[in-house]
């Protein structure tokens, strides 16, 4: 059920709905680019491919070497520890606070997309920032009872040049005692 003309849900609380696309937790990846990481997906995938491997191909395909796209996500993935760090450090912050603002115990990943721009080169310092894209009124699943919310990540070099988008659906949820039994 919407609101009638905004398509936000009316059963979405008005704080929440004021986080919708507004950039959080920005932050900036504490190491550069590293080829070892790229080396590394790429011997566990027996991905051969020569645009990773080759640096003359590298140079003709792209003006250089290039991590391997999948590796985006790991500069936006802090240490579980980190010296002077308060607390746990996590990836996908807006994830847990919707589970805390909502008092949802247990969620999945229903979905990850990325999107590539421009390419993330050996040395690049990667800067990421959250975006909250939209949160469900309550739904009710296999699972239990909570809510959908779809969260983007949007990724830069140093140059401020957009490198990729992630987006991820979550349900945060509650197990229903009838589907617990199940």
């Amino acid at each position: 059920m919407s609101d009638g003309g905004t398509g936000a849900p009316v059963d979405v609380p008005e704080d929440v709905l004021g986080l919708i696309g507004r950039p959080q937790y920005p932050s900036t990846a504490g190491f550069d680019v590293e080829r070892s990481y790229s080396w590394d997906t790429l011997a566990a995938t027996q991905n051969g491919n020569p645009l990773f491997w080759d640096e003359s191909v590298g140079e003709e395909l792209t003006g250089g070497p290039i991590a391997v796209p999948t590796t985006l996500s790991l500069w936006m993935r802090p240490h579980y520890w980190e010296p002077g760090a308060a607390g746990e450090q996590v990836a996908l912050q807006v994830h847990f606070d919707m589970k805390a603002r909502f008092d949802l115990p247990e969620a999945v990943m229903t979905d990850n997309t990325i999107v590539f721009h421009e390419p993330v080169r050996p040395g690049d310092r990667i800067s990421h920032q959250q975006v909250l894209r939209s949160v469900s009124g309550p739904k009710s699943t296999k699972l239990g009872s909570g809510r959908f919310w779809v969260i983007d990540i949007e990724y830069h070099n140093q140059r401020g040049d957009l490198v990729g988008v992630e987006s991820y659906t979550g349900f945060g949820y509650r197990r229903d005692d009838a589907g617990a039994a199940s």
